[in-house]
């Protein structure tokens, strides 16, 4: 019997120290508009700015700069763009999600380089780099992801329903759909990972081959390298959306853009 108790205890004590939470740090003014995406990168935060409807070409989208303790440096650093949205950054060149372009802008100066486009695509969404420099980017509306090298795009992979946050680890590149995570090497293979409540909208890794994955209603998750959910936070009661977040590795803070709500929130990942 008390080798039974001590067994039961470990196992608690294992789960307990298994769990991971979200500890909320600081919330910018809530004068951003409609952030959808955030990008941590040597220590400023770029955070895409919708302003108007989620998908019109309306001109009136921008990126934002912070810094790191959420205070609004530049509303308006970049602008004249249409509902932008996901973010990657290769080098000095920030690449970004706009409808149905990429619009490639320089990190120094904040002036647009070149506009890729992608052919049919009307839902581009979010971004990510590999670490050869090359840029994928979702579609969406019609379940596509694109490949971008040497500033051209192409399909690389379809038939993904509501594809959205994306996320080059190593070799592999994991996607969020309507309610499945996937992951895909080299040969295009997707393999499950895990399944959420609802579509996803961002993904972080945070090491040991765990990430941090948001849905856009409000839900956060902690998602451990063996497929197991956790949810860390859920906001949908008090109308607070999660959508793309960004990562600080070094501090594990955690960037939420609160889309509606017109701020961005930072968490310490625990």
């Amino acid at each position: 019997m008390k080798n039974l108790l001590f067994a039961l205890f470990l196992v608690l004590s294992w789960t307990a120290q298994a769990q991971h939470t979200l500890e909320k740090v600081w919330e910018s003014d809530t004068t951003l508009a409609v952030p959808e995406s955030v990008l941590y990168h040597q220590g400023s935060l770029y955070a895409a700015l919708i302003d108007g409807q989620p998908w019109d070409v309306d001109g009136k989208g921008e990126i934002a700069k912070l810094d790191k303790n959420g205070k609004i440096l530049n509303a308006t650093w970049v602008t004249g763009l249409n509902a932008p949205k996901g973010m990657g950054i290769w080098k000095q060149q920030l690449y970004v999600a706009d409808v149905s372009e990429v619009v490639v802008i320089n990190t120094n100066s904040g002036k647009i380089m070149t506009k890729i486009p992608v052919e049919g695509a009307t839902g581009l969404n979010d971004i990510t780099v590999d670490q050869q420099g090359i840029v994928y980017v979702s579609d969406s509306k019609l379940g596509k992801v694109h490949r971008i090298e040497n500033g051209k795009a192409a399909l690389y992979l379809s038939d993904l329903k509501g594809v959205n946050g994306l996320k080059a680890v190593g070799d592999a590149l994991y996607m969020l759909t309507a309610n499945v995570i996937f992951k895909a090497g080299a040969d295009k293979k997707l393999v499950s990972v895990a399944t959420t409540e609802v579509g996803g909208d961002g993904i972080e890794p945070v090491g040991n081959g765990d990430f941090v994955v948001t849905c856009w209603p409000g839900i956060i998750y902690y998602l451990d390298k063996s497929g197991q959910l956790t949810t860390m936070l859920d906001t949908r009661d008090k109308k607070y959306n999660s959508a793309d977040i960004g990562y600080n590795p070094d501090q594990r803070i955690v960037y939420v853009p609160t889309f509606f709500k017109k701020s961005v929130v930072a968490y310490k990942l625990k």
